[in-house]
């Protein structure tokens, strides 16, 4: 049973750095069958479609996303902390190239191509991502941590955009330091007082 559900968990891990590195449309059943080294008619036992193999990456990738999220919400207390954190994160995954672009971002700029199954799964890991830095900045400003502008929710959606935008501009340019170079001033900003 384990070597089931390792061949699976290949076949995921394989898909998701082939859709980092060319979206949605940029790699076929035969890419994965080469690289994890099985015949195309496994991979379809596992999952019997396209669709299906990148709904549940997704679906997985949000579960991770949240488990990730929880324990960073256990072991910080601290709502500012946990955003630079939660920045630092990215910012060392794209630097040492472990994750270097979050795989709904990528699949979010393919929302008009991609399979409606595909898609709702990664609007539900926006609104998952929204509410839960609107909860962090709401308690962050409680606190007096952090000065926000506008709403949490306003806030919030502006963070998510520039962590995302920085990932697009640290690909288009080549350059892992272009991350912190647009995420360390939205830190700055959320922390200072105006």
């Amino acid at each position: 049973m384990s070597n089931v559900s390792s061949t699976a968990d290949d076949i995921l891990a394989c898909a998701r750095w082939l859709i980092i590195a060319g979206g949605y449309n940029g790699f076929s059943y035969a890419d994965i069958a080469d690289v994890v080294g099985i015949r195309k008619p496994s991979i379809h036992h596992h999952f019997a479609s396209k669709v299906d193999l990148v709904r549940t990456l997704v679906s997985r990738y949000r579960e991770e996303a949240q488990a990730g999220l929880a324990a960073l919400e256990r072991n910080v207390p601290d709502p500012r902390d946990q955003l630079e954190n939660y920045v630092a994160y990215w910012e060392a995954c794209i630097t040492d190239a472990t994750a270097p672009f979050c795989v709904c971002a990528l699949l979010a700029t393919e929302l008009p191509i991609l399979p409606e199954e595909v898609a709702l799964e990664v609007r539900a890991h926006f609104r998952f991502l929204a509410s839960w830095l609107t909860s962090v900045l709401e308690r962050g400003k409680r606190k007096g941590r952090l000065h926000l502008s506008s709403t949490a929710k306003v806030e919030a959606e502006g963070f998510m955009a520039t962590v995302h935008g920085a990932m697009l501009s640290t690909r288009a340019y080549g350059d892992p330091r272009m991350f912190g170079t647009i995420t360390r001033p939205l830190l700055d900003r959320l922390s200072t007082r105006h």
